[in-house]
């Protein structure tokens, strides 16, 4: 690979007809900080994730007064006497019989079609967004913090939910400092909703123990602050114990979403419907010792003071220079690589430019050898960008991510798509591939010669084997075909 196509492919999304970095690509790559819009025209057209929220919170409470209805209609009535038949009537009145029809059942999935809704516009937006950027390598940069801090739309209250955590937590900070993405990101509905955090109480907040005065057990959840240490910032095997997820789980208590948390309404906290709200009454009181250090502080000052301890933690600073250093200069990192940005992020207070800064300058990532094989998520944007598409039908493209084996924010875990090869480069996901690119090539209508449109796309490149190949195509569509299944295009 030439410098222009690594710039273009390692680091951007795929090059577009007409895309050249020109004769300096590191500068060009370098100068993406400057026209990279955080807030895109499609995206701006969505609607919020507080909206989404909102939106929620009304559908749980339509289901609480609707089961109240059916536990009241349930209660026996006294029968009442009938009333006798009509003289001279051919049969007696039988009474209407009664709607059938579950008023809850009917609530879900009214809210499942809204959330699959918000999802697809969303996903149709990432996708336009990615196709049409002016700065694919921060777009990269984006959907790499995306798959970091992963949810998943598996569940009814996420489905809407998951893209917004991208668009309104992720996209703003991926030009900023680490540690202000990860208290967006905590603090964002998406989040809290997902791992559970809006459901957890102190057992001995005010609220937990009104619910046990009551014979009932308030939960407190780990599952946000296991995930803040091992996913999202120091990492697995890094120290830690049970017992600083338990106390970190116990300071943050009350980081909630107000209308969706445990304790109905605000629970003590203020704030608008579908937004992030510290509840001071689901808050666990006292100190907390957490990585050998106690905190005194109180409310929502405690779990924020650990995260900006954790921002700037040197072992965050490895897990998130290993994880740079894999999508970058390959599956088995650099050990001098990961140095150098550790370092990077260490000495700059976790600022992020500072680090991409770091990889663009480091010649671990400009190796001629591919060093990365395409997810289907990258292999689709570039493909779609490498034929000028504009985008795909909203269905079209959930469905194609799905065969494809990478579900646009659906990675089943919060540990988001594995970044290595091996996830991709089985037999029957590269058949995938080759299904999907015959009907992408369908859809050029022979109006791409893939002769030419494959030299531009990997300048310098591609290889003669793969060149013959596509020049010995039978027809125009089966050379654009050859051209997006060949090993140049599947890797980067």
């Amino acid at each position: 690979m030439a410098r222009a196509s690594i710039a273009l492919n390692r680091f951007g999304l795929g090059a577009r007809p007409g895309d050249a970095p020109g004769s300096d690509p590191a500068g060009w790559l370098l100068a993406q900080f400057d026209s990279y819009e955080a807030r895109p025209q499609p995206i701006a057209a969505l609607a919020p994730g507080s909206r989404i929220a909102r939106e929620l919170t009304e559908y749980l409470r339509e289901v609480r007064v609707l089961r109240r209805e059916k536990r009241r209609d349930a209660v026996p009535q006294p029968e009442m006497e009938a009333e006798p038949a009509m003289r001279g009537s051919a049969m007696p009145v039988v009474p209407e019989p009664r709607d059938k029809a579950d008023p809850v059942a009917e609530a879900r999935r009214l809210a499942r079609q809204q959330g699959r809704d918000h999802y697809a516009r969303a996903v149709s937006a990432r996708t336009l967004v990615a196709l049409d950027a002016p700065a694919p390598f921060v777009e990269r940069l984006v959907h790499f913090w995306a798959n970091h801090f992963a949810v998943s739309a598996d569940k009814l209250t996420m489905v809407g939910l998951a893209g917004s955590l991208e668009f309104e937590a992720v996209r703003p900070h991926v030009l900023g400092r680490f540690g202000d993405m990860l208290h967006a990101v905590e603090r964002h509905p998406a989040m809290l909703v997902y791992l559970d955090q809006a459901q957890s109480v102190g057992p001995n907040s005010a609220l937990g123990q009104a619910s046990s005065r009551r014979g009932r057990k308030a939960g407190l959840n780990e599952n946000l602050a296991r995930e803040i240490l091992e996913l999202h910032t120091l990492g697995v095997r890094t120290g830690y114990s049970q017992a600083d997820v338990t106390e970190f789980a116990r300071a943050m208590t009350g980081w909630t979403v107000a209308g969706l948390g445990r304790g109905r309404g605000l629970a003590g906290g203020e704030g608008k419907a579908g937004s992030f709200v510290f509840a001071p009454r689901l808050h666990e009181p006292g100190a907390r010792t957490i990585l050998g250090k106690s905190w005194a502080q109180q409310g929502e000052a405690q779990a924020a003071a650990v995260l900006d301890l954790l921002a700037a933690h040197p072992a965050t600073a490895r897990h998130v220079a290993t994880k740079l250093a894999r999508h970058f200069a390959g599956d088995a990192p650099p050990p001098a690589l990961v140095g150098r940005l550790e370092a990077a992020f260490l000495r700059s207070g976790g600022d992020l430019p500072s680090v991409y800064r770091v990889l663009i300058e480091a010649p671990e990532c400009w190796v001629a050898q591919p060093v990365k094989f395409k997810s289907p998520w990258e292999w689709t944007i570039s493909a779609l960008r490498g034929l000028g598409a504009q985008q795909l039908p909203p269905m079209a493209m959930n469905g194609l991510m799905t065969q494809l084996g990478q579900p646009v924010w659906r990675p089943g875990s919060p540990a988001g798509w594995d970044d290595v090869a091996a996830n991709w480069t089985g037999p029957d996901a590269v058949m995938r591939r080759v299904e999907a690119a015959e009907r992408l090539a369908q859809r050029t209508r022979d109006t791409v010669d893939a002769r030419t449109r494959a030299a531009e796309l990997l300048p310098d490149a591609l290889s003669q084997s793969s060149a013959q190949s596509i020049a010995r195509a039978e027809s125009p569509a089966q050379g654009v075909a050859l051209m997006l299944v060949a090993p140049e295009f599947m890797r980067r």
